[in-house]
């Protein structure tokens, strides 16, 4: 029973025979190329066409063209390197005197002729140096008429202008020791040329001439007008010394 079982069930192999087969496989190729091969001497390929790496110093154009001062700063090689780059040389002269110098001779009496003579055939214009300007005089304005005055006279300013007076106004001299100023008083003259009032816009400082100055413009009568008419009347008085009547 068992040798039967033993003839169909064939040994099998162990890792040691195939491992030993591998070997003799391997050694009988390796023992064939040493056989039947070729032995040439290797001859290596040259090397064409290879980038090579190699350090630029500052002659090289291709640097130089980076260089922003190439055209702002001299260069060896401009076009004018050839010439300022030259060192010319000059040869001294021979200085041979052939007798000993002779001095020239100053005469005593032209020294200065030439400059006298320039100063009598050119005339030069006298001109003042001005360095500060001419000052501006202004008379002050004074308020009042002058004290010179010999009458005292009136002034209508406004719309008051345009209506003449039908009757005029004589101003009398007042008899006051010193100047007094004007005074101003605002009036209202109705479409008839009569004056409706009357208002005392600034005093003269003296009480009597203010109430002469209403008093006047209350009696002035102008033409007549469609229209109701404001204006002032300005009374410029001349005054006498109170001695003296006037």
């Amino acid at each position: 029973m068992n040798a039967a079982s033993a003839e169909s069930h064939p040994a099998r192999w162990t890792w040691t025979r195939w491992l030993t087969l591998f070997a003799l496989v391997l050694a009988t190729q390796i023992g064939f190329i040493f056989l039947f091969g070729e032995r040439e001497q290797i001859v290596p390929r040259a090397v064409t066409n290879v980038p090579t790496l190699r350090l630029a110093d500052g002659s090289d154009e291709l640097i130089a063209l980076s260089d922003p001062t190439l055209f702002a700063l001299p260069n060896p090689k401009d076009f004018a390197s050839s010439i300022w780059l030259q060192m010319h040389t000059n040869a001294p002269q021979d200085f041979r005197w052939t007798e000993s110098p002779r001095w020239l001779q100053l005469p005593v009496e032209e020294i200065g002729a030439a400059f006298g003579r320039f100063m009598q055939t050119n005339r030069f214009e006298n001109f003042q140096l001005r360095f500060k300007p001419q000052p501006k005089l202004s008379a002050p304005e004074s308020p009042v008429d002058s004290a010179s005055a010999q009458t005292s006279r009136l002034q209508i300013e406004g719309d008051l202008v345009s209506r003449r007076l039908l009757v005029p106004v004589n101003l009398p001299s007042l008899p006051y020791d010193d100047a007094i100023a004007p005074s101003k008083v605002q009036v209202l003259v109705d479409a008839a040329g009569d004056v409706a009032s009357v208002v005392l816009l600034e005093s003269s400082g003296w009480n009597d001439a203010d109430q002469s100055a209403l008093r006047l413009a209350r009696a002035a009568r102008f033409a007549p007008s469609p229209h109701l008419t404001i204006g002032r009347m300005i009374f410029y008085w001349h005054t006498v010394p109170s001695s003296v009547s006037p």
